[in-house]
């Protein structure tokens, strides 16, 4: 199936680019997830009961005849947050090669819901969309605290008996400005509710692209209040995908951050500490050879060699794994001269001893 979370306005039949309210939806059997008249609008209670019932019908048990189900064979209930300069129509696209790519078949990964936000259609947009994905992190906000309050309530029901537990494994996909979007809504859930550690709430967390500071997570194994707090505690583990090849995120550097590299253009900041359950992924040489404004959402690309990555990752594979399956590119190297090539070191010349007075 196809769901939706937004709060977009609907308007005249169509997804505008402004805010409205947060409103849920399911498609049309045989309807396409790029046409607005084959979305129905839902409750938020039908949608609720709706997912549980694909869930309990198509999701094995977690355990079964007092056995664990390995986690490979476990379904995903995964969040898509997209990211800036996404009309509806693009972020709808992009989620069906998504939803398509992982989440569809006899080999699917379970059930992908979209969340999607009034990010600008166009680059110039793009300093508002900023703003606008704080305001948007309140409304995600209020959805992952639905679920946590839910987890909790199945965390209970397992204790009990463990055949009963929550057959869904939750995850998210964020992409570019999403990520901003998801680090704001689990710093607040963070502290509203899970302080200190009582659940995790995302399985797996991929960080695509992502338009963060690269040292989000600086605290490392501390809890304190860094930005990334909320998700390294509320997450089992964070693959953050990244390219130095992406030319968006490079003038985002340029336009708003300054000091600070991107986290989905240079991967982790290496010097400072970082949570053992974070880690991160080169992939320039699993993507397309188009220019560096494209290679920005080149990684949902229907043909993209990093949907394999990102099955394994949602599989559940630890990350030695990965690398040892070849799944896990080679990264390109992260040093940075601090010279020329060739050029000649300078000496400075000794400094004499002070004249005796």
């Amino acid at each position: 199936m196809r769901w939706l979370i937004t709060n977009r306005e609907y308007k005249d039949g169509n997804f505008g680019s402004h805010f409205g309210s947060l409103t849920y939806w399911t498609l049309k059997d045989g309807g396409s997830a790029k046409d607005p008249a084959s979305w129905l609008p839902v409750s938020i209670d039908q949608f609720r009961d709706a997912l549980l019932a694909v869930v309990n019908r198509t999701f094995p048990a977690v355990v079964a005849n007092g056995e664990s189900t390995p986690s490979d064979q476990q379904k995903h209930v995964c969040l898509f947050i997209h990211g800036y300069n996404n009309p509806w129509v693009d972020v709808m696209s992009r989620y069906e090669n998504v939803a398509a790519g992982l989440f569809d078949g006899a080999n699917g990964l379970g059930e992908c819901i979209a969340f999607d936000w009034p990010s600008k259609g166009a680059l110039l947009g793009y300093l508002s969309d900023r703003s606008e994905a704080r305001r948007t992190g309140e409304d995600l906000n209020n959805v992952l605290s639905e679920l946590y309050d839910w987890l909790m309530t199945m965390q209970r029901v397992a204790t009990k008996d463990p055949s009963n537990a929550c057959r869904a494994r939750t995850s998210i996909i964020a992409h570019s400005m999403g990520n901003y979007v998801l680090e704001y809504a689990l710093n607040a859930l963070w502290t509203r509710k899970n302080r200190p550690l009582l659940v995790s709430l995302m399985q797996e967390v991929l960080m695509v692209a992502a338009d963060v500071d690269n040292d989000l997570f600086r605290n490392g194994e501390q809890v304190s209040h860094g930005d990334g707090e909320g998700l390294s505690n509320m997450s089992y583990r964070i693959t953050a995908l990244f390219s130095g090849r992406d030319d968006v995120l490079g003038g985002s550097a340029g336009l708003k951050h300054f000091g600070k590299r991107r986290l989905g253009r240079s991967g982790l900041d290496r010097t400072v500490p970082v949570p053992d359950n974070v880690w991160d992924v080169d992939c320039t040489n699993l993507l397309p050879q188009v220019d560096g404004i494209k290679i920005h959402g080149a990684y949902f690309d229907p043909q993209a060699k990093t949907y394999a990555l990102m099955r394994g990752i949602l599989q559940g594979k630890d990350r030695s794994i990965l690398i040892q399956e070849g799944i896990v590119p080679d990264g390109l190297s992260r040093t940075q001269q601090s010279s020329a090539p060739g050029a000649v070191p300078v000496v400075p010349a000794p400094v004499p001893p002070p004249t005796p007075q």
